[in-house]
């Protein structure tokens, strides 16, 4: 799957990706994401080596 997709929300300072999802996902839900393209970044979050490689991918799907 290639999602090329952004979603509109702010990282608080010192989250993890875990808690970062929490976030994120509600806000993909709010602008129209479908359930396969937010289990796509969920999946990419939980399966990143560590917290800081899970939270690149939701910078990735982020507006700047």
């Amino acid at each position: 799957m290639n999602i090329r997709k952004k979603v509109r929300w702010a990282l608080p300072p010192g989250t993890n990706r875990y808690a970062a999802l929490d976030l994120w996902v509600p806000a993909a839900e709010d602008e129209g994401w479908s359930d396969d393209e937010i289990q796509y970044v969920i999946n990419e979050v939980v399966e990143a080596d560590d917290d800081q490689a899970g939270l690149e991918v939701l910078n990735w799907y982020t507006y700047k």
